[in-house]
């Protein structure tokens, strides 16, 4: 059955949905550890695997942190954010070696404060902006280790497992 639409069948619609609070469930359980998350591996996987249709659950993952914790500056930050990572993997979605994908991960964690840091020049001009992302700077560090690690260990099995779950949708 289809959902006239968007073009999406039943099985997709709950699979986006599932995959959206799964991301949100795991950053969770994951969130006592400073700046180690799995939402950078889980939308490179979804962008490799679904292509745009990723955008579905990296929505659906911004829109329950928007319900449970409310509206800060990092929901500006995520609204621009995941999609750039997205729009990354998805360049290289042609990419098999688990290595380049633990770079690119690590990569992204270690900019990660210099990508949200912008969203601060509104509230307290450049020098807030630096402020932000010097004081940041460790936990972008952390942030990059935990990504590449998460990422080299993890984005093989979970891509193969995603396709195979993709396909039945």
């Amino acid at each position: 059955m289809t959902c006239s639409t968007k073009g999406l069948n039943i099985g997709q619609i709950a699979l986006f949905g599932m995959l959206g609070a799964l991301t949100f469930g795991a950053k969770f359980v994951m969130s006592m550890l400073p700046n180690i998350e799995p939402v950078s591996l889980l939308v490179m996987v979804f962008a490799v695997v679904m292509g745009a249709k990723a955008l579905y659950p990296i929505f659906i993952y911004i829109m329950l942190e928007i319900l449970v914790y409310g509206i800060g500056d990092w929901n500006v930050m995520y609204l621009y954010l995941w999609p750039l990572l997205w729009l990354v993997a998805w360049l290289l979605r042609g990419t098999k070696h688990p290595l380049v994908w633990a770079v690119v991960s690590g990569s992204f964690g270690l900019m990660f404060g210099a990508l949200c840091s912008p969203v601060y020049y509104f509230m307290g001009g450049w020098e807030m902006v630096a402020a932000k992302w010097v004081s940041g700077l460790g936990f972008d560090l952390m942030h990059c280790v935990g990504n590449f690690v998460i990422a080299l260990l993890l984005f093989v099995p979970l891509r193969d497992l995603l396709q195979k779950l993709y396909r039945v949708s």
